[in-house]
């Protein structure tokens, strides 16, 4: 499947972790890669110090780029932070260049069996413990994507028995041609990123994406509760198995009570207690129901699968139980990004909760997680950006125990002064973290740090 680039120019945008691993890729491939930094802080010294010791020559240019250079470029490959309607990539659609996102150039250049993930909320959780089942039964297996690993870096590694399992966002999916999995999933679709994709509409078809390529032959996972993807199914290219924690399918995987079953041609059966799996809250049922239908497709015996999920704990900053001090329980949620990411953080809280909320606006409204605060959210505790938006809107339902902070550290102190013994204090913005943090990861490292410095 590998494309020819050997001798031509391929256009790098960003130089994050996507951009240099493209750029690494792209050397060994034999094509020259160009890396373009719009963000004129950057220095070249910057991006050298990130390239792998033999892309350190590869040619850097800082700011805007001329039509004398991009008249050279025979391939684009941009960042999944460059919005398709950026100046830069308008000036490169009107020279007809193409363009392709990273994993479309890692899938040109890789080898294997893909299984990919996507979905507004919940692709971390789920692509993190379907890639732990398929290392419990294949022998070459890489987690790749939007999960905080270059698809490109390692696409060359791979054999033709490898399963690739990757997390996929819809930045990464509005630029794919050939890309194709074996397995997909949509997990869900709400609101979200609707500053880059302007409607729903738009944002729902990046994720259909996904599905490009796929046939009867193959699996697409969706969720029957969420009115995209089951309307979804109708039109889906591949073989669609549902899952459901409202219904009871016929076909697919329920949730019944306390039981996972596993319903085929109207029969069913349970097949798991979800008290035997360390995860909590409804969104992980779902994510936990999702990896069993994508490794069941992917012919993965279902004790196997069942013996990964019992020991599989929460991924890092979702819904992540981080200490008890004084009585109180802390959660680590911050990877809730988005109000319907942090509706699942609040309904996964059994104890009232101090919630901390705000951050970077991505254009989101905040109804339906305030609605969602009942009698758990005792106290809303808010930052950043959005905290007057989100103020607003939390008078407006008539939810007024909220207080400003100024700094994350303040709110912490704050909440530690404020929480009495039996209460939870829960980081789960609804928000991104870009405002005050360079990512979610960062925010969700900064509040473990300061949780397990509180003196007993």
């Amino acid at each position: 499947m590998k494309a020819d680039l050997e001798g031509k120019r391929v256009l790098v945008i960003g130089s994050g972790l996507s951009g240099v691993g493209s750029v690494n890729l792209l050397h060994k491939v034999g094509a020259i890669p160009v890396i373009l930094e719009e963000n004129t802080k950057v220095t070249q010294d910057d991006i050298k110090a990130k390239l792998h010791d033999g892309d350190k020559n590869t040619e850097i240019i800082i700011g805007e780029i001329s039509d004398e250079v991009l008249d050279t470029i025979a391939l684009t490959v941009p960042s999944p932070a460059v919005p398709l309607d950026a100046p830069t990539v308008m000036r490169i659609k009107a020279k007809n260049i193409p363009i392709w996102s990273e994993i479309e150039l890692a899938y040109n250049f890789s080898k294997g069996t893909m299984v990919a993930i996507t979905g507004t909320n919940g692709k971390t959780t789920t692509t993190t413990l379907v890639g732990e089942i398929m290392k419990a039964h294949y022998n070459s297996v890489y987690v790749v994507g939007n999960i905080g690993v270059s698809f490109a870096e390692s696409a060359l590694e791979m054999k033709d028995d490898t399963v690739i399992v990757g997390e996929i966002s819809s930045f990464q999916l509005e630029a794919v041609d050939n890309f194709h999995a074996k397995v997909s999933a949509i997990l869900n679709i709400t609101p979200d990123h609707l500053n880059r994709h302007h409607t729903m509409e738009c944002y729902a078809s990046m994720k259909e994406n996904i599905t490009n390529n796929e046939t009867k032959d193959d699996t697409c996972v969706l969720n029957y509760d969420n009115e995209y993807t089951r309307d979804f199914a109708d039109r889906c290219p591949a073989k669609v198995v549902f899952f459901s924690t409202k219904e009871k399918l016929a076909d697919g995987f329920y949730l019944d009570n306390d039981e996972i079953m596993m319903a085929t041609a109207g029969t069913s059966m349970s097949i798991m207690n979800i008290h035997d799996m360390n995860l909590v809250g409804l969104c992980n049922v779902e994510n936990v129901m999702a990896a069993i239908a994508m490794s069941l497709a992917m012919g993965v015996p279902l004790s196997t699968i069942l013996s990964v999920i019992r020991d599989f704990k929460a991924v890092e900053h979702r819904i992540e139980f981080v200490a008890t001090k004084r009585g109180v329980d802390y959660y680590n949620d911050s990877k809730g990004t988005n109000p319907d990411a942090a509706i699942q953080g609040i309904r996964a809280m059994s104890r009232p909760t101090i919630l901390i909320g705000g951050g970077y606006d991505k254009g989101s409204e905040y109804d339906e997680w305030i609605e969602n605060f009942g009698d758990t959210v005792k106290l809303l505790v808010l930052i950043g950006q959005t905290r007057e938006k989100i103020a607003e809107c939390a008078k407006k339902h008539g939810f007024t125990n909220y207080v400003f902070k100024d700094t994350f550290e303040e709110a912490l102190t704050f909440c530690t002064e404020s929480a009495q013994p039996g209460d939870a204090v829960l980081l789960s913005p609804a928000c991104a973290s870009w405002d005050m943090f360079p990512n979610y990861e960062t925010r969700g490292k900064k509040f473990k740090e300061y949780v397990n410095k509180i003196s007993e």
